[in-house]
């Protein structure tokens, strides 16, 4: 059944419309709680009828009527941080900051409050939604003034009147979310993504692979992670439940095969090292979940034993391989995994999606056009990001104009990956990076953030960070008088887990080329030797 035929200029649209046509139907469901999508659409207005009243700065009060010109440019288009572990109130935030005519951001609890503190200095977010849980951490980023309890936002009275005079002003291009990566500075950088991008991605996504009203999907990616994008809206587009699978079930794996089996997942889009992660201790043979009809994987190389074990245990569902960056909106390519195809030349990237125009650019900026000739992805499309926040530096060096474009400015988005046409001359294989930054763990990582991390480190003389992509191990060599339990210990006090090297070395020198810089191959085999 086609439910949507007219042209969608606001993601809220889709929640609005399954609000209508499946009010009582499960729309989120996690651990402690469940909302239907009548309940979800209410939360949501709630919220942003409450957010909306604190950006206009008080000039509105709680029962007046908001005439038009009652609101301020300045208090729309703003980042709102939300500071949550991800679950159904989450994404109720998200939509309620939406409705708000705001973006959101989530800012994720288990990271260091050191990074925290410096995606804030960065955003400079008016308020920061939290519960109770963090209330202490969103003390240490803002005023206590600039906290917003979610349950006090969900307590709020709607206020249609005001939430359709923000909707009046709200364009397509208007930013929707941002996901802060890493970043060479040492700064993280927000990507900054519109309603329009989402919209262009999703419309073609949903129906390219049969996603529809009766599905489950299975939410994997953390919300600040942009898989999770692809869980959200599609089942907000269709109106499909969206189960959010607890994070704790990713390190206990028969009782994450047993939660998807008892919730009946019919679709997995999953980052390669989720999947993996079942497949690597055999989960599979423990318990099937059969009813899971399609696994799009993205986020890294799939290895092809893992994939074949999947296939081999699910063989009436669909495998797809998903590539792209956070920069162009999920994904810019696709690429069905045929089971009578020999993959042992690896699984190739794919093919664009429809109003993507993905291609490569040699060294000279001259398009490739030819089989197996190396050179770098770029895209360019509605999809694409509005840029990173407040880094016009970053943002114009990434999103330049497209170079065989003299006639009129067009930007494009250099991924820095780099990639070649198989002999068809359509698909395209993924070839690694043009530079020093990795895919690591499904993260986009930048190696210069981890070696000033490091380098910062009292004690540590000089470092250098090395991803050896073959084995999906990232190393850390360091000259300096400490012990790397001591390191790992300091590093996890600025980044990430998933940015801490799984091995750190330390070497009384390093090997250097004849230029005098240190040669990365050769620790790369000297590390291999041992």
């Amino acid at each position: 059944m086609e439910l949507r035929t007219k042209l969608i200029r606001n993601i809220l649209e889709y929640l609005e419309q399954d609000r209508v046509l499946f009010p009582d139907k499960k729309a989120l469901v996690d651990e402690a709680t469940s909302y239907t999508f009548s309940e979800f659409y209410d939360f949501s207005r709630r919220i942003g009828s409450a957010i909306a009243k604190k950006m206009i700065s008080g000039e509105i009060s709680d029962n007046a009527a908001i005439a038009d010109d009652s609101l301020k440019r300045s208090a729309i288009r703003k980042p709102i941080a939300v500071l949550m572990e991800k679950g159904a109130d989450t994404l109720c935030a998200f939509m309620g900051i939406a409705y708000a005519g705001c973006f959101y951001v989530l800012l994720n609890p288990e990271f260091p409050e050191s990074r925290l503190t410096q995606i804030q200095g960065v955003l400079e977010a008016p308020f920061i939604v939290t519960n109770s849980e963090h209330l202490e951490l969103a003390e240490k980023l803002v005023p206590a003034e600039r906290i917003l309890l979610l349950s006090d936002l969900m307590q709020e009275e709607e206020d249609s009147s005001l939430l359709d005079s923000i909707r009046k002003r709200a364009i397509d291009t208007d930013p929707l979310y941002a996901n802060f990566t890493s970043g060479s500075t040492g700064v993280p950088k927000g990507v900054v993504v519109g309603h329009r991008s989402v919209l262009d991605f999703i419309e073609n996504f949903v129906p390219m692979f049969g996603i529809g009203n009766n599905d489950i999907i299975a939410n994997q990616a953390p919300f600040d992670f942009d898989v999770s994008v692809k869980d959200i809206y599609s089942a907000l587009k269709t109106g499909a439940t969206l189960v959010i699978v607890p994070k704790r079930l990713f390190s206990q794996p028969v009782q994450l095969l047993d939660f998807l089996c008892d919730h009946d997942i019919t679709t997995m889009i999953w980052a390669v090292s989720a999947l993996c992660l079942i497949t690597t201790c055999h989960g599979l043979d423990y318990k099937t979940p059969m009813t899971v009809k399609r696994v799009l994987f993205s986020g890294e190389v799939m290895p092809l034993k893992h994939l074949f074990d999947w296939m081999n245990h699910l063989p009436e569902a669909e495998f797809v391989n998903l590539y792209g960056p956070t920069e162009i909106t999920c994904n810019c390519t696709y690429h069905r995994i045929d089971r009578n195809r020999d993959y042992s030349d690896g699984i190739p990237i794919g093919l664009p999606f429809p109003n993507e125009h993905v291609f490569l650019l040699d060294a000279e900026n001259k398009e490739i056009l030819e089989p197996d000739v190396t050179g770098e992805i770029c895209v360019r499309g509605s999809a694409l990001a509005l840029g990173y926040f407040r880094n016009p530096e970053q943002t114009a060096s990434a999103f330049p104009d497209d170079p065989s474009n003299s006639c009129y400015p067009e930007k494009i988005y250099r991924t820095g990956d780099l990639g070649r046409y198989a002999a068809d001359g359509e698909e395209l294989y993924f070839c690694g990076r043009k530079d020093f930054q990795i895919k690591y763990m499904g993260h986009r990582i930048e190696i210069e953030e981890i070696e000033r991390a490091i380098s910062d480190v009292d004690g540590i003389a000089r470092c250098c960070v090395i991803f050896d992509e073959s084995k999906q191990r990232l190393y850390g060599f360091y000259v300096g008088a400490m012990d790397k339990k001591e390191l790992h210990a300091e590093l996890a006090k600025t980044l990430p887990i998933y940015m801490i090297p799984g091995v750190l070395k330390n070497v009384e020198e390093f090997p250097l080329t004849k230029n005098g810089k240190i040669d990365r191959r050769a620790l790369l085999e000297r590390k291999a030797r041992k």
